[in-house]
């Protein structure tokens, strides 16, 4: 009996935990060197780095709240940590505030995550619940892709390369150290995992 209740205890813990990170590693572990200077600079800060990274994650964070509840949500359907979309919706669209009637990248990507209509067939509205289904789907897909191409990395390594396959594509991640280069601003992972970092010290 005490060991049925060890194990139920141990699986409700085991549950809890993955539910927080999702099933592609922890977040939290994932190195990251921030936002280029390139990037940064854009944005219209003077320094570089993860202090960038969480400095533009900040600006979001009130007009990403407005979609928390379907990030999570779709986190919990797609065993995905809601930090790491938060991450990625805030590069890519500023949580919707870079867009024009849901669109950006010139008429070419779609919504929140930008999911791009060359590539894919769209999904639900820009700032729907499906549409980030979608778009964490996508992520999960380059997730794996890392995980068939580099079965040797830890599962954050292939957190990391998924994130930055979800910007440039599975062939252009070569190597752990210069998975980044050909990703706009050639920081696109290592800003995602410090603004995702972010998010999950602020509720995601």
């Amino acid at each position: 009996m005490l060991l049925t209740l060890m194990i139920l205890g141990l699986a409700a813990l085991i549950g809890t935990s993955e539910s927080q990170t999702g099933c592609y590693g922890d977040i939290n572990k994932v190195d990251t060197t921030g936002a280029s200077c390139r990037t940064a600079k854009a944005e219209g800060l003077p320094y570089c780095g993860i202090r960038a990274s969480a400095m533009i994650a900040e600006k979001d964070l009130h007009t990403m709240n407005n979609y928390k509840t379907i990030i999570k949500s779709a986190g919990r359907k797609k065993c995905v940590d809601p930090a790491v979309i938060a991450g990625i919706i805030s590069r890519e669209s500023h949580a919707g505030k870079a867009l024009k009637g849901g669109w950006g990248d010139h008429g070419n990507g779609f919504g929140l995550m930008q999911v791009d209509k060359r590539s894919h067939k769209l999904v639900g509205q820009w700032n729907s619940e499906a549409h980030v289904l979608q778009g964490t789907g996508i992520l999960v897909d380059m997730i794996k892709g890392i995980q068939k191409k580099f079965p040797r990395w830890t599962k954050e390594q292939q957190l990391k390369g998924g994130i930055s396959a979800y910007n440039a594509g599975l062939g252009n991640v070569q190597s752990y150290d210069k998975m980044d280069i050909g990703t706009t601003g050639n920081d696109y992972a290592n800003d995602v995992v410090a603004r995702a970092k972010y998010y999950k010290r602020n509720g995601y």
